[in-house]
């Protein structure tokens, strides 16, 4: 890369799963703090890098990317490990899951702590997120035993930089009623796996994420920025 790479992100946000990925591969990178308490990510500025107004957005030589999945897939095309290479016999295995993972888990996760983008009224929001609570163990059901050999390593790749935070976010947000990773034996040992990594600690303790982010998780408590 003849330019920097500027990751635009926020304390235990989607930007997370990138961090970790970069981190993993010492891919070179700048950090761009988005306050997200003054919803800078709303702002005219940032609205020129992403115009969905979410977080991340990476800069690149070749214009800015959005949507994580986007981002990790466009790393691994540069940084060979984070995916397995085009034509592979395991490229078609990582795809499924990488999209499964932004398309299904990710997505219904975003509507458990914002059911305000589907309605209005408390009552109908406490309905909603029950049902959507319900949706995210059963995908989380369908990953435990049906994902690839991938889990079991929790070696570090775009798949399992993705996996991480989405397993982390439901035991927090919005409350964490109803959840329960432990019930999961298999993705509670790659949780613990996995955040026993090097650069996951410093990522974890960048964001103020505590000691044991994925398997334990507690909220956040970041030293810069604000995570809501």
């Amino acid at each position: 890369m003849s330019q920097t790479l500027r990751l635009h992100y926020a304390p235990d946000n989607a930007s997370l799963c990138v961090r970790l990925a970069m981190e993993a591969f010492a891919i070179p990178h700048e950090l761009v703090p988005v306050d997200r308490a003054s919803r800078a990510q709303k702002s005219p500025s940032y609205l020129r890098i992403n115009p969905n107004g979410l977080i991340p957005a990476l800069e690149t030589p070749h214009g800015p990317l959005f949507e994580t999945a986007a981002i990790l897939l466009w790393l691994s095309d540069i940084y060979p490990g984070l995916m397995p290479p085009p034509r592979s016999a395991e490229r078609g295995e990582a795809l499924k899951w990488l999209f499964w993972m932004s398309n299904t888990l990710q997505a219904t996760e975003r509507l458990l702590f914002h059911p305000d983008d589907l309605v209005t009224t408390e009552a109908a929001k406490r309905e909603v997120q029950h049902g959507l609570r319900e949706a995210v163990n059963r995908q989380l059901t369908v990953i435990e035993h049906s994902g690839g050999a991938w889990i079991d390593t929790a070696a570090p790749s775009a798949l399992t930089a993705m996996l991480a935070p989405l397993l982390r976010w439901p035991a927090l947000y919005p409350d964490g009623d109803g959840y329960n990773l432990a019930g999961y034996p298999r993705l509670f040992r790659f949780a613990q796996a996995f955040e026993k990594h090097n650069f996951v600690v410093t990522v974890a303790a960048s964001e103020g994420l505590g000691a044991t982010p994925f398997s334990t998780p507690s909220y956040p408590n970041p030293p810069l920025g604000s995570a809501t």
